[in-house]
């Protein structure tokens, strides 16, 4: 039977959608929610369903982004076909995406089974979560905000697209959180930072998703919650998408450092008093 039923599936949906692109660390309420709703988070279908429903979101920056996505896949077909348009920043871009997502791709499969495990405990999440804050409130106030998306260099994207890792190795420390502050630490202004965290993301959490489909299905997760939670993911992500780049082009990132503390310290109190399992 599913862990999870098609219920849980709309909650679990419309909290990946919200948190997936902001710097809150999805993976971390994700299992917060599971927590409250007494699903089991190491259960191998609950664990595959999670990163199935990314896929609804990855969906919804694809459409959001689609005159970017097709401008920057159309500029390396030419590349690969024509040496003059090699010089072109949206082929060389293309090609950043892909060198960047390398990395995460390989600690994920070398890291799996402590990523599915010991990783995974709720105490690391509260941990990752506070953690990821300091880092977060710090890169906001030494980054100086000066260069735009189209200064964006091969370092930069291999630089940002690693730090996909902190966040694949301790849930909490939010994949969107660390690819920003480390593109404010690289002095990308805001909009930039968050863009190309959309952009080097989507490699990544397509392939997650799709790794662990067959697996979330063979584990016993249900079709219809998959489905469900994966539609609703798509709503909610691409009105998150829209909000988050109209808010951070105005204001900081400190509403989002206090609002991980926040949550970091009530969850650290729900395990100590016993409220949540780890």
């Amino acid at each position: 039977m599913s862990a999870i039923s098609v219920g849980q599936a709309v909650i679990l949906g419309v909290v990946e959608g919200v948190t997936e692109f902001l710097p809150v660390s999805s993976t971390g309420h994700l299992k917060i929610t599971e927590g409250l709703m007494d699903i089991p988070v190491d259960d191998p279908s609950v664990v595959a369903f999670t990163a199935v429903i990314q896929v609804g979101a990855i969906a919804a920056v694809l459409l959001y982004f689609f005159k970017d996505i097709a401008r920057i896949t159309g500029a390396w077909g030419r590349g690969l076909r024509q040496r003059d348009q090699r010089r072109n920043h949206d082929y060389k871009f293309a090609w950043w995406v892909i060198y960047a997502t390398i990395p995460v791709v390989i600690v994920g499969l070398a890291a799996k089974p402590l990523i599915d495990g010991p990783l995974g405990s709720l105490w690391v999440v509260a941990g990752s979560l506070i953690v990821g804050s300091g880092l977060m409130w710090a890169a906001d106030r030494m980054g100086r905000h000066t260069r735009g998306e189209d200064d964006t260099t091969l370092k930069d994207a291999m630089l940002v697209g690693s730090s996909q890792i902190l966040a694949l190795l301790f849930p909490g420390f939010s994949r969107s959180g660390a690819t920003m502050s480390t593109g404010l630490i690289l002095d990308l202004d805001r909009v930039a930072a968050t863009r190309l965290s959309f952009f080097l993301g989507i490699p990544a959490l397509t392939g997650a998703g799709v790794y662990e489909l067959k697996d979330a299905v063979g584990a016993g997760a249900a079709t219809a919650p998959l489905i469900v939670g994966t539609l609703v993911s798509f709503v909610v992500a691409y009105a998150s998408i829209a909000w988050l780049l109209k808010f951070i082009a105005r204001h900081s990132f400190n509403v989002f450092v206090v609002y991980r503390i926040a949550i970091g310290v009530l969850l650290f109190a729900l395990l100590a008093t016993g409220t949540l399992s780890a």
